[in-house]
């Protein structure tokens, strides 16, 4: 061993036959024998090449090493208490739920803050799980909601999920629009012709942009062009009123001025959303939201599936379950 060694119970040791000058009321200190002490304080002095006490069969007193190694002592001990304590219970888990309103994660946010309230979760908005996933997967953020079947299989692999709910699907349409008036649901059908904004051009919700992509297939609805990427609700309803394109959401958006929410139907089309955290990560948050989730699709029926849905391929082929 050498000074770069020195473990920490070695520099207690010194530091309370320091403070005491007397080998047997700090060993009981320590609750540990005289012998014992003797040997660590021994192997401290191997270690830094020094002579820290001088002991006579009455007195003890610190030697000049020994008086200089006091503030160094008393600083790396205390620098382990602040390690200790930084690490004496869980981290914060970070959490992002894609946007700030309500929504299905939100709600499964604020179970587990009820389930688990000595755990700090604390919210973030990444808007989009693609970005969210990459961010997951690089220990940036814990975790996140959405649609992994529209991920990359390579950054799927990288994540545990499990299913959440399937989200029945709606369409915001700017005031004025010719479907806007029904007040009721709007037929998939209806969107024939129209070019539906659902994220294109935006890295960061591929995923959104592919389920999309699926559900307009052969139904004669476009994807609308890009549009400049909007964060927070007052710029996405300006470029959205700008642009006059209606928008694919889900059932939970929220609600905006200048325009209306109208769930879609015929088929009742469902995005599947999950939650997702990377591989081998344990946190008691994790837990909570886990069983928070579980809860919920238990008793409002989140993961039933009404007959006639429409649900895209990865849903039925497994690629939305996980562990």
């Amino acid at each position: 061993m050498n000074a770069r060694d020195v473990e920490p119970r070695l520099l207690r040791a010194f530091l309370v036959v320091a403070e005491e000058l007397h080998f047997t009321r700090a060993a009981a200190r320590l609750y540990i024998a005289q012998q014992a002490l003797s040997r660590d304080v021994r192997r401290l002095e191997e270690a830094l090449g020094a002579a820290l006490f001088v002991r006579t069969t009455r007195t003890v007193e610190l030697t000049a090493d020994g008086e200089r190694l006091l503030a160094p002592a008393r600083r790396v001990l205390a620098a382990y208490e602040e390690l200790s304590a930084a690490f004496a219970g869980p981290r914060p888990l970070l959490v992002d739920l894609n946007t700030d309103g309500p929504s299905t994660a939100r709600t499964v946010l604020e179970r587990a803050r009820e389930l688990a309230p000595d755990c700090e979760l604390m919210a973030r908005f990444e808007s989009g799980l693609t970005h969210a996933a990459a961010e997951v997967a690089a220990g940036r953020l814990d975790v996140a909601f959405g649609y992994v079947g529209g991920l990359e299989p390579a950054l799927r692999a990288r994540l545990d999920h499990v299913p959440v709910r399937y989200e029945p699907l709606a369409v915001l349409l700017p005031d004025g629009h010719p479907l806007a008036g029904s007040g009721g649901p709007v037929a998939v059908g209806a969107l024939a012709g129209e070019r539906v904004y659902a994220g294109a051009g935006n890295p960061r919700t591929l995923e959104w942009t592919r389920l999309a992509r699926e559900l307009f297939e052969g139904r004669g609805i476009a994807l609308a062009p890009p549009a400049p990427v909007a964060v927070g609700k007052d710029e996405f309803r300006r470029v959205m009123v700008k642009t006059r394109n209606p928008v694919l959401a889900t059932v939970d958006f929220v609600d905006m001025p200048g325009c209306l929410k109208r769930p879609l139907a015929d088929p009742l089309p469902l995005s599947p959303l999950s939650m997702v955290w990377r591989k081998g990560f344990r946190h008691p948050g994790l837990d909570a939201l886990r069983r928070a989730a579980a809860h919920l699709a238990a008793d409002r029926g989140w993961l039933d599936v009404p007959a006639g849905s429409w649900l895209p391929a990865a849903a039925l082929t497994g690629l939305t379950g996980g562990g």
